[in-house]
């Protein structure tokens, strides 16, 4: 799986937005989230108007103005924010792993799809932006990370 810039960038962004929540802040400006991570400003203007668009984020403009997120930091999942700056978790070749359609040695190939879209809900839908702004992970992605190969590449 390849985890594109525009997702890593909104991630971060976020948690910079969840943590503005946590401690009771006013919205934070484009040029503060761009400063914090050290993240591209006109990237980051790109994928705030995907993330205002899906309801994540609400903008205030003027001197105080910035962005804020729509609900509290635990009701807003990483496959929220996956989906709204790159689209679905899973797809092969533009289908949805369940649209697509084998013959032959290849029939059950769509059932691998589908777990490994599946797996990915598990883990990014499972896990808000305070269980990663505060490092309490849920239970099923710490048992993935103590795995024996989990932080080995292969």
């Amino acid at each position: 799986m390849d985890i594109s810039a525009r997702v890593d960038y909104a991630i971060r962004a976020m948690l910079i937005l969840a943590d503005a929540a946590a401690r009771g802040s006013g919205p934070v400006s484009i040029d503060t989230l761009a400063t914090q991570q050290d993240l591209p400003r006109k990237f980051l203007e790109a994928i705030f108007a995907d993330l205002r668009r899906a309801g994540l984020v609400l903008s205030r403009r003027g001197a105080l103005g910035g962005y804020a997120l729509s609900r509290p930091p635990g009701e807003i999942s990483a496959g929220e924010v996956f989906r709204a700056v790159d689209g679905p978790l899973a797809e092969v070749r533009g289908l949805r792993p369940h649209e697509t359609s084998y013959g032959g040695v290849a029939l059950h190939l769509p059932s691998l799809w589908v777990a490994v879209r599946a797996s990915l809900r598990e883990v990014l839908d499972g896990t808000s932006l305070e269980a990663l702004r505060t490092g309490d992970l849920p239970e099923t992605v710490r048992q993935l990370l103590t795995a024996p190969d989990a932080w080995r590449s292969r």
